[in-house]
């Protein structure tokens, strides 16, 4: 297929891109380009590139694509919380613009990245896809108005996907440290502390990177009628974990740390757990393969292999919301994240 992938220099794009094409997909970007110099080792390959603004999308951008996989958003709460119009507007309207773009333009399916953050403060019952929404932030709102208004644009010639991930981690070129796993790990490594921001209690579903690229795969190549319109947890049942479990895993593969709390670490308002196990019933071509241990793992591998520093880790290139506002202090773009040359 000629699929089209939003956000694709980012955290989860970097990453999906490769695995698309090495699956023998065509793949075409379309990214404004924020954070393509945020890159902890060597760049992925290059795709055709549309230097396209969500907010700007036509239908003449769609055409020509089997598939849109939109992964473009303003990507965490804090940064979420910068504007909350200005995510509302990015997350939610333009993923409308972009997906009434696409059926116009004759795109058959079209796949959501959404997030488990819309359940919110769920609690501890492992919540399927038709539990309650509960979001606490404008980041987890905007998924769900999204979510509805896609629905709304289901019909025989255009099949909505929604993948709700859970919180994501591992390694990528385009690195986050916004994200608790890879923050635990970075931290014990290159500080000696495993160093909690909250009081550790509680629950979250994690997922590996590269399973929500598997997920992805395996939804776009899914038979439609499995998968139209339909909403799927994204990650392992048996990967929820509390908090406090995830930083003593940390400190047991990363020697001679110590857990420690940040001054002023309370209760973590997003507090809630997810079963996976309709994707893994309706879509059984979907076969995750990591665990968090693997995956710090992992990137305890790739920091030391980079040479990634504390003061790199903490500041713009792998923190979002320190790249928007390093670039807006610069001139470079304006209050609505546009660039100003």
């Amino acid at each position: 297929m000629h699929v089209l992938v939003t956000g694709h220099e980012g955290y989860l794009g970097s990453v999906l891109v490769p695995w698309l094409r090495q699956a023998g997909h065509e793949v075409t970007g379309l990214d404004v380009g924020l954070f393509g110099e945020c890159l902890l080792g060597p760049a992925p390959d290059e795709v055709p590139t549309l230097r396209v603004d969500l907010r700007d999308v036509e239908p003449e951008h769609c055409r020509g694509f089997d598939a849109v996989l939109h992964l473009a958003a303003l990507c965490n709460d804090p940064l979420g919380n910068l504007d909350p119009d200005l995510t509302y507007d990015i997350n939610h309207r333009s993923t409308l613009r972009l997906a009434r773009a696409a059926r116009t333009a004759g795109v058959p399916r079209f796949l959501f990245s959404s997030s488990c953050s819309l359940y919110g403060g769920g609690g501890e019952t492992p919540l399927t896809e038709s539990a309650d929404f509960a979001p606490i932030t404008p980041y987890g709102e905007s998924k769900i108005l999204s979510e509805r208004d896609l629905a709304a644009l289901a019909g025989d010639d255009f099949s909505p996907v929604f993948l709700r991930n859970a919180t994501a981690y591992g390694f990528s070129p385009r690195l986050r440290g916004d994200l608790v796993v890879n923050d635990l790990a970075a931290h014990a490594l290159l500080t000696g502390e495993v160093r909690l921001l909250s009081d550790g209690s509680a629950w979250r579903p994690l997922v590996h990177i590269e399973d929500i690229c598997a997920a992805f795969l395996a939804l776009l190549e899914a038979p439609r009628d499995r998968v139209h319109a339909k909403a799927f947890n994204i990650g392992q049942s048996s990967e929820n974990y509390l908090i406090r479990d995830v930083a003593q895993i940390v400190a047991e593969v990363i020697p001679d740390s110590e857990i420690t709390f940040a001054g002023g670490a309370s209760a973590d308002k997003r507090n809630y757990r997810v079963s996976c196990d309709l994707v893994t019933a309706e879509v059984p071509e979907f076969r995750p393969q990591w665990t968090v241990r693997k995956g710090v793992e992992q990137l305890v591998e790739a920091y030391q292999r980079y040479g990634l520093t504390i003061d790199a880790f903490r500041g713009e290139r792998h923190q979002r919301l320190r790249r928007i506002q390093a670039l807006r202090a610069a001139g470079r773009i304006d209050e609505k994240l546009r660039w100003r040359d």
